[in-house]
């Protein structure tokens, strides 16, 4: 520190009569402690300290004299990031070498700056001047990243015929280019002629392999690396999960841990996303362990992995108790004027996290503290509070959203596109949903599938088909869940051929049917009356160990009365999932129709013995940006007692233009007024009464029901909407109902 102040002092020290070699020395470490000083401790004097070391140079001469001097001078400006600076220095010395060009490209290389970078080498060249192995490092590191393949084999063939000796780092850099590149054939070869191998070396090698999918290879290789270190484990760990091998990544994890390799935060940022992947709460809480014993517990990247773990295993109340931290790391930071990537990205896991385990009210709650607080957007972080509009139906709000998206200047690009699509589709909005996809240019296949199951969802399943049709003839090739949606579409519209036409087209695209296409093909035949040929299918398919097409065949069987084999296929269910309610009930429902109530009664009781518990139904509905939900029978309403009131006239009213329960829903060997009773007492109704009570005559009333909507209060709402001429629109869990005039768009066949 002394010595940096007498050069400030005294600038004659400075001369060029004076720049003897320990005078060099000296300065040398003048610029040292100046790096020191800002890298340390925040020296916020670091660059007023340059500029005037700088102008003492000028002054002196020294900087037109020694060219070591000049170069010193310019790496600090490099490290500064202030390449304005940087540039105007490099322009103004007079003699330049390799070691100034090269301080000068690694500097643009090292922030990002790649084309900048690769104009500054071109400039070199042009100047005769020779690059060195620093230089030609660098160079392909840029390559690399503007996957500059040409230019790239350009300077490996340069390199070659120069002369220029490889050592092990600049053959990483070219093993590099090529594997990013996705040149593999020549990093293959250059890979066995390499002489002299490292780890990085082989590393590069099994992350290619993982990158191009050739798990075998990537593993062999692994398993024939000399010395296996750190980040090999990392990459082939890593690697293994994001191909869908996280069976194989687990025992890896294990095997790494008894070899007694030290994990770094990479290493637990995997391990994380690894149990995150699996759902395996138990090895999150290990690892978390682990976590606090190394003490990096602090480590904002590793406390987004956390947080990300907790929410993925459904542990929201971890994540939260992790993420308080965050947030008031966030808010100490905002107020210091520093802005962290990490803590935004934390907001969103929660609000991610929040909507994938249903918990939008607290999904919302957040994404209205990164309003209030300023946090920054990400496009993912919308898609999730959109998603989460979408799945709880609530259209206001996904309005509000989409004009706040507008107002803060995010442009809506594809993924973001069909997730407005989706949100209002599911939200009974067809149209907007309609208007968003009219004005895309050239949508996707997202944006087309979006679109396709947004109509099948309001049972528009003709215009589905007609949809797809149409994106084939533009040339977009469709994917799994493009036939998801045109298949659902087909059965809810009872459209059996040409649902099986479209079955038969995913061959054609080589696409390979999951269960959920199969669930719809066997929810397809079975709609269409076709029950023994559903079943077939189930056994030719190899299916039958899968619950989701049996549940699809016993709604079916409901909605055909096909009550033999309704129980043959209920006591399949209940082997495939002993603690589903939704057979049990199902069954118990139908028998109660035929008035079988001690066959009724068993059922119930053999549910009960088996400690299975009925999920309740819930409905709810959506004024003045309150969500206001109900149960069947519920009086915890503040207007409970008018609604009920309204709810006993209308149906007396309903019953003088042909309305009549269907006490043959009713579960339980009771009379029949006694039925009536426990039918009009259903949530969907109680939600439906609030609405009428509660908007002007002639609004549009809408209403969510957590499963499907039951034949009486389907009935029910039809005859209120002809009564009062009402738009009804209910979604249930399974499509859309828009009830009109007497009508519903279902066709009463859902």
């Amino acid at each position: 520190m002394r010595w940096t102040c007498e050069y400030l002092k005294h600038p004659h020290l400075l001369s060029p009569s004076n720049l003897t070699r320990n005078l060099i020395n000296t300065y040398k470490f003048a610029f040292l402690h100046i790096q020191h000083s800002s890298l340390v401790n925040g020296d916020s004097t670091y660059e007023s300290k340059i500029k005037t070391l700088h102008a003492n140079l000028i002054k002196n001469g020294s900087l037109l004299h020694n060219l070591q001097v000049g170069n010193r001078l310019l790496n600090l400006c490099v490290e500064s990031l202030n390449f304005g600076y940087a540039q105007k220095l490099f322009d103004e010395m007079l003699y330049r070498d390799v070691r100034t060009w090269t301080i000068q490209l690694s500097g643009f290389a090292r922030v990002g700056s790649f084309s900048s970078a690769l104009d500054c080498f071109r400039r070199m060249q042009n100047e005769c001047v020779w690059p060195n192995k620093f230089t030609l490092s660098s160079v392909l590191k840029c390559c690399s990243s503007l996957y500059e393949l040409r230019m790239g084999k350009s300077v490996h063939g340069w390199i070659v015929t120069s002369g220029i000796g490889l050592d092990v780092a600049l053959e990483n850099s070219i093993l590099d280019l090529y594997v990013k590149c996705e040149a593999f054939d020549y990093a293959k070869k250059l890979f066995v002629l390499m002489e002299d191998r490292d780890n990085v070396s082989w590393n590069i090698m099994v992350g290619a392999y993982l990158h191009i999918g050739e798990v075998e290879k990537s593993l062999c290789l692994f398993e024939r690396l000399p010395e296996k270190g750190v980040a090999c484990w990392n990459t082939i760990i890593d690697g293994l999960m994001k191909n869908g091998f996280q069976g194989i990544a687990l025992e890896l994890l294990y095997r790494m841990i008894i070899s007694g390799h030290v994990f770094n935060k990479v290493t637990f940022s995997i391990a994380l996303n690894l149990a995150s992947s699996l759902s395996n709460v138990e090895l999150g809480r290990r690892i978390h362990g682990c976590v606090l014993t190394f003490g990096v517990q602090d480590d904002r990247f590793i406390r987004n992995s956390l947080i990300d773990m907790y929410c993925k295993c459904g542990e929201m109340e971890k994540a939260s108790v992790l993420f308080q931290k965050v947030s008031r790391d966030f808010l100490r930071m905002r107020n210091s004027k520093t802005s962290c990537e990490a803590e935004i990205v934390s907001w969103s896991s929660m609000i991610s996290g929040y909507v994938r385990n249903g918990e939008y009210d607290d999904a919302f709650k957040t994404f209205r503290s990164m309003v209030c607080e300023q946090v920054g957007m990400s496009k993912f972080t919308l898609t999730s509070i959109v998603s989460a509009c979408a799945n709880a139906g609530i259209l206001e709000l996904g309005r509000q959203m989409h004009a706040y998206i507008m107002k803060v200047g995010h442009k809506i690009d594809a993924h973001l596109s069909s997730s407005l699509i989706d949100m209002y589709a599911k939200c009974g909005s067809l149209d907007d949903a309609w208007k968003i996809f009219k004005q895309t240019d050239n949508p996707n296949v997202v944006q087309w599938t979006s679109m396709i199951s947004g109509c099948a969802l309001h049972g528009q399943g003709r215009e589905a088909v007609k949809l797809f049709e149409h994106m084939t003839k533009k040339g977009v090739r469709p994917n799994e869940v493009t036939f998801i949606g045109v298949l659902t579409a087909c059965s809810h519209a009872g459209l059996l051929e040409d649902g099986c036409d479209y079955f038969k087209l995913m061959k054609g695209h080589d696409l390979k049917p999951g269960f959920e296409h199969f669930a719809c093909m066997v929810d397809l035949y079975g709609r269409a009356g076709r029950l023994n040929e559903a079943k077939e299918f189930i056994y030719n398919n190899s299916l039958s160990h899968l619950s989701a097409v049996w549940r699809s065949l016993l709604s079916s069987c409901r909605l055909h009365k096909d009550f033999a084999m309704a129980k043959w296929v209920s006591e399949k269910l209940s082997q495939l999932e002993p603690c589903d309610a939704g057979p049990y009930i199902l069954l118990s429902n139908m028998l109660a129709t035929e008035h079988k109530w001690e066959e009724s009664a068993k059922v119930r009781s053999l549910m009960k013995l088996r400690g299975v518990k009925k999920h309740p139904g819930q409905s709810w509905i959506q004024l003045k940006n309150l969500v206001h939900t109900f149960v069947a029978g519920d009086r915890s309403h503040p207007q409970d007692t008018k609604i009920y009131s309204y709810l006993e006239r209308l149906i007396g009213r309903l019953k003088e233009i042909g309305y009549s329960s269907d006490v043959q829903m009713v579960i339980q060997d009771v009379e029949e007024e006694q039925g009536e009773v426990f039918l009009s007492l259903h949530s969907e109704k109680l939600a439906l009464v609030y609405g009428i009570i509660s908007t002007p005559c002639g609004t549009p009333i809408q209403i969510m029901k957590n499963l499907r909507v039951c034949t009486d209060c389907h009935n029910f709402i039809k005859c209120t909407s002809q009564l009062l001429d009402r738009e009804i629109i209910v979604r249930d869990i399974r499509r859309f109902h828009h009830i009109k005039h007497g009508r519903c768009s279902c066709g009463d066949y859902w």
